[in-house]
C-alpha cells in the first residue's frame, strides 16, 4: 500500500509546483490578476483530471465481479494497473475453488454412499446421485426444502431431531419395500450436517441367508444324530432282551441316518468350495458316452428297479470341462428324478447336439413341482415338500450345487414341470464346451 501511496503523493507535489510556478511567472510577466487565474486554471484541471478517473473507478466498482479494469494515465494509470493485479489474483483464486468444488462434487459423486448436506434449519444445500436413488429425492427440485418434509419416515424425523448421531439409524423405507438403509448423520462447520445414505439390503439378505444356514444345517443334523442316538440307546439298555433280527434292523436305520449325515456333509463342503471361488479343476476332453454311462448306471442302481431307467443320444463326441464336477451336476439330476419318481415311474436321460452346444436332460414320470416353486429350486435347503425330501434321503443341496456348476462351465439350467405329469432338468452348454468326436 505505502509503495503505490507515494508516487500518488509525488505526483501531486509535482503537479502543485508547476501550477504554483506558472502563477508566479504570469504574476511577474504580466499582473497579478493573471497570476491568480493561471493559478486557478491549473487547479480546476488538475481537479478535472482527478475526478474523471474516479469516476471512472466508481462505475467500475459498481459493475459485476470480473468486468475489465479501465485504462488510466499519470497517476491513476498505476492505481488501475494495480487494481488490475488484484482482481487478476482474486480470478484466479475463484476459479481454484471453483476446480476444488468441482473435484468434490465429482468425488461425492463417484461414493457408492448417499450424501447429502443440511443446513441449520436441515434443509437441503446440495446431494449427490446416490442420495437421490436412495432417498426418492432430486437436487434441482428438493433443493431448499427440509429433508424432514421430504422424506416422511417417523423413525427418520425424531432421528434427525434427536441430535444423538452416535450411531447409524437402519431404515426401511415405506417407499420402497425390500430396501434397507443405514442413515447417519455427521455434524460440521457452522450448525451444518452431512448426511450419509448407505444401502445395505444386499447384506441384511446375506445376514438372514446366513441364520437360515446355521438353522437349517441344525435341524437337518438334528433329526439323524437323534435317530443314531436313540437306536445306540435302545440297544444299550435292551441288547440281551432284543431279537437278533430287530437289532440288526436297528443297526442297518442307524447306518441309513449315519450315511444320510455324510451326504450332507459332504454336499456341505462341496456347496463351501463351490461359492467361495475355490480354483477350478484343471479342465479336460470328458468322454460323453462315458459320463452319460456313468450317470445312468448311478441312477439305475439308486432306482434298485423301482424305475424304468433309458438312456438316450449317447454320442462319441466331448464334453470340455471338469469332469468331477460335471459328474456331480448330471447325477444331482439323476438321482432328485429317481428319488421324487412312484415305483413304476419311467426316467430318460439324454443328450442332444443344439445350436453347436449340447443339452443335457433328464425327464421323469414323477410328482412334478408347481411353477411357484421353480424359481427358488436351486437355493440351499429350499424343499417343495420337507417331509417327502427328508423321507427320500435328499439333503436339500443338489440343485444349489448344480448352479454353482453350472455357472463355472458356462451352462444353463432349464426346468419344466407339471404337478402329477413330471419334471425335465435341462442343462444347455455353450458351443465353446461342446467338441467334437
Amino acid at each position: 500500500m505505502k509503495e503505490g501511496v507515494a508516487p500518488v503523493w509525488r505526483e501531486a507535489m509535482a503537479a502543485g509546483a508547476v501550477i504554483a510556478l506558472a502563477g508566479l511567472t504570469a504574476w511577474a510577466l504580466l499582473t497579478p490578476a493573471w497570476g491568480l487565474t493561471t493559478a486557478a486554471a491549473g487547479l480546476a484541471a488538475l481537479c478535472l483530471y482527478h475526478v474523471l478517473y474516479q469516476g471512472r473507478l466508481w462505475r467500475w466498482l459498481n459493475q459485476p465481479a470480473g468486468a475489465p479494469v479501465p485504462a488510466g494515465a499519470g497517476t491513476w494509470e498505476g492505481v488501475f494497473a494495480a487494481l488490475h493485479r488484484r482482481a487478476r489474483r482474486a480470478a484466479e483464486r475463484q476459479q481454484e475453488l471453483r476446480v476444488a468444488l468441482e473435484r468434490f462434487r465429482n468425488a461425492a459423486q463417484a461414493l457408492p454412499d448417499g450424501v447429502l448436506i443440511l443446513d441449520t434449519l436441515n434443509a437441503i444445500e446440495w446431494l449427490n446421485a446416490t442420495a437421490e436413488s436412495q432417498l426418492g429425492l432430486t437436487l434441482d427440485q428438493d433443493r431448499g426444502f427440509r429433508v424432514t418434509n421430504l422424506v416422511r419416515e417417523p423413525e427418520f424425523v425424531r432421528y434427525l431431531e434427536s441430535g444423538q448421531y452416535a450411531e447409524p439409524l437402519v431404515l426401511h423405507p415405506s417407499r420402497t419395500p425390500g430396501r434397507t438403509l443405514s442413515l447417519q448423520v455427521v455434524p460440521y462447520g457452522a450448525a451444518q450436517k452431512l448426511l450419509l445414505s448407505r444401502d445395505t439390503s444386499q447384506l441384511e439378505r446375506l445376514e438372514t441367508m446366513r441364520r437360515d444356514f446355521v438353522a437349517n444345517v441344525s435341524h437337518e443334523l438334528k433329526t439323524p444324530l437323534t435317530v443314531v442316538s436313540g437306536f445306540i440307546e435302545t440297544l444299550q439298555d435292551c441288547l440281551r432282551e432284543i431279537p437278533v433280527e430287530e437289532a440288526e434292523r436297528y443297526l442297518d436305520l442307524a447306518r441309513d441316518q449315519a450315511l444320510r449325515m455324510q451326504r450332507l456333509i459332504e454336499d456341505l463342503l462341496t456347496l463351501s468350495a463351490l461359492e467361495t471361488g475355490a480354483a477350478a479343476v484343471a479342465e479336460e476332453k470328458v468322454p460323453l458316452a462315458e459320463l452319460l454311462a456313468e450317470v445312468s448306471n448311478e441312477a439305475q442302481a439308486l432306482s434298485k428297479g423301482r424305475h424304468r431307467v433309458e438312456l438316450k443320444g449317447a454320442t462319441d463326441a466331448y464334453l470340455l470341462g471338469s469332469r468331477a464336477e460335471l459328474q456331480s451336476a448330471f447325477g444331482n439330476l439323476a438321482s432328485n428324478a429317481v428319488r421324487y419318481t412312484p415305483e413304476g415311474g419311467s426316467i430318460e436321460i439324454s443328450w442332444t447336439a443344439v445350436d453347436g452346444g449340447g443339452l443335457f436332460r433328464v425327464c421323469d414320470t414323477g410328482i412334478g413341482i408347481d411353477a411357484q416353486h421353480l424359481p427358488r429350486l436351486t437355493e440351499r435347503f429350499y424343499r417343495v415338500d420337507r417331509g417327502r425330501s427328508r423321507e427320500s434321503g435328499g439333503t436339500g443341496l443338489g440343485l444349489a450345487i448344480v448352479k454353482h456348476v453350472l455357472t463355472r462351465h458356462q451352462a444353463v439350467l432349464e426346468i419344466e414341470s407339471q404337478p402329477g405329469r413330471g419334471s425335465c432338468f435341462g442343462i444347455r452348454f455353450p458351443a465353446r464346451r461342446c467338441l467334437p468326436a
